[in-house]
């Protein structure tokens, strides 16, 4: 025989079965849609960063082509390879001085952007480089690996 607490405890435990669903349900839901958040996060991270790295290589290109040693600098912290892994140049310094140089003898100097692809944090571009008004123009690849900030590590290949 049930009495009258016994009616509480069984009201009280349908209750509380009924907001355990409640709470499993409303967990799972939890835990997909913060999933997905986190998702959509990651998804942010690598579209910003592939973003940041066009920005980055559209900027330095321009720098180049107006031969502004300064602004093309203010791109990288930098090492230079020769595709695979030859190490032309490391240092911001040496980087300054070589490409100082070359833009002063080199009034004529254009480069122009045939393709370009973008992937997390590398970009690659295919190049098409005039030194000198008259003279064939070079084909060259230029991968290059950035962070948030700047151009860490440049390889190119070249004809």
């Amino acid at each position: 025989m049930i009495s009258g607490n016994d009616d509480s405890i069984l009201l009280l435990t349908r209750i509380f079965k009924n907001n355990m669903f409640k709470l499993l349900y409303f967990a799972i839901f939890c835990i997909v849609v913060f999933s997905g958040c986190e998702n959509y996060s990651s998804n942010w991270d690598l579209d910003n960063q592939e973003k940041i790295g066009r920005n980055l290589a559209q900027q330095q290109l321009d720098a180049y082509n107006n031969r502004d040693i300064d602004a093309f600098m203010n791109c990288y912290s930098v090492k230079i390879y020769s595709f695979p892994n030859d190490l032309i140049m490391s240092g911001w310094i040496d980087m300054k001085n070589r490409y100082q140089q070359m833009f002063a003898e080199t009034p004529d100097l254009h480069c122009l952007l045939l393709n370009r692809m973008v992937q997390g944090n590398t970009v690659i571009d295919q190049e098409l480089v005039t030194r000198k008004k008259g003279e064939p123009a070079s084909n060259a690849i230029a991968i290059y690996k950035v962070t948030e900030h700047c151009i860490e590590e440049v390889y190119f290949i070249r004809k």
